[in-house]
């Protein structure tokens, strides 16, 4: 006698050709919205790709309204490609690099992460910015722009929404920072390094550093880089911790008897894979002719999953969120730059 429930033996599991069929148009669509973005961010080197690519995905999903057909691979493009470029990124970090040049610049780096991280659950309660978006901001800001938000996304399982609202009140701040920082390091006398060590960890993408360094000078640029690189490895503690966070919460909301967690149960795969590829350009094993190539490879796969993201934008919730997350972000702002300067100061470094 067949136990099995009519729901079960009537309803067939997709064949993977079906699967993938179903994803062929969302994912056309992401890459079409990632090339014009890539585009646009080689007109305008400071907004860059992955910026120009979740407002042209937001612009097409205003003009066009929602696609049912394309949801399968906007989804797909917006976790699994999105994983693979946080993967990708760990072929432009020498850990050898970082740790030469991450001893010095280890307290800021540190401090202003911190400072960061507790304005954001501070100053986000207070003003009403709660969940995954007083996260996702906090800790763009706090690392590293998108490519921290890309890494967080998947962790904390955060909506399409949320992810275009962070990542477009970072990128404003970061243009604030390419144009105001150097004004400021020559208002204050820095020095090259000293403006190195300001714009790496105060400011957020790798591409407004590079912008407000090199306008300083080329010393700081070398320096502000390697500074950057540095931070980014900060994501590594951040996301084991959301994990842990996540995971705690999951067990609450299933009233699970056992506390105990299994720390591999705790560190996502792409993780892992991206201390792993890092681990291997350290070692020499990823080429040097391949960095760039693989570096501009992880700014397309982030470009592709941030379109998707932005051709899967609810414009009413970022109506209903309002303008508090944008003043979180500033706030931040203001924190991350007066907390690097001020700590440049103590450490005797500036």
């Amino acid at each position: 006698m067949d136990r099995r429930t009519p729901q079960h033996a009537d309803v067939p599991r997709p064949s993977r050709r079906s699967v993938w069929a179903a994803r062929v148009p969302g994912l056309a669509a992401a890459l079409a919205v990632a090339v014009a973005g890539t585009a646009a961010g080689r007109l305008v080197p400071v907004v860059g790709g992955p910026v120009s690519g979740i407002v042209l995905g937001v612009l097409v999903a205003v003009l066009a309204g929602p696609r049912p057909r394309l949801r399968s691979g906007i989804d797909f493009a917006g976790k699994p490609v999105l994983k693979s470029a946080v993967v990708v990124l760990g072929s432009q970090l020498s850990l050898v690099q970082i740790a030469r040049v991450g001893a010095g610049s280890l307290p800021v780096t540190i401090g202003t992460l911190a400072l960061c991280l507790a304005a954001a659950y501070g100053l986000g309660r207070w003003l009403g910015v709660v969940g995954d978006l007083r996260t996702l901001i906090g800790v763009g800001t706090g690392v590293c722009g998108a490519s921290a938000i890309a890494a967080v996304t998947p962790v904390i399982g955060a909506a399409g929404a949320e992810v275009a609202y962070a990542i477009s009140t970072v990128f404003l701040f970061n243009i604030a920072a390419v144009l105001v920082f150097p004004v400021v390091g020559h208002l204050l006398g820095l020095s090259q390094h000293a403006f190195g060590l300001f714009a790496g960890t105060a400011v957020n993408d790798m591409s407004s550093v590079v912008a407000a360094a090199a306008t300083y000078g080329p010393g700081a640029a070398d320096y502000g880089v390697v500074v950057k690189l540095t931070r980014t490895l900060m994501i590594i503690p951040i996301c084991l911790v959301l994990s842990a966070l996540v995971a705690r919460r999951a067990r609450r909301g299933a009233g699970a008897a056992v506390t105990r967690v299994r720390v591999a149960g705790l560190v996502p795969g792409f993780l892992l894979a991206f201390l792993a590829v890092a681990g291997a350009n350290t070692a020499g094993l990823v080429p040097a002719g391949a960095r760039h190539g693989l570096g501009g490879l992880a700014v397309f796969l982030i470009t592709v999953a941030l379109s998707a993201i932005g051709l899967s934008t609810d414009l009413g919730g970022l109506r209903r969120a309002g303008p508090r997350p944008l003043v979180l972000g500033g706030c931040l702002w203001l924190v991350v730059s007066v907390g690097s300067l001020g700590l440049q100061w103590l450490t005797g470094t500036l």
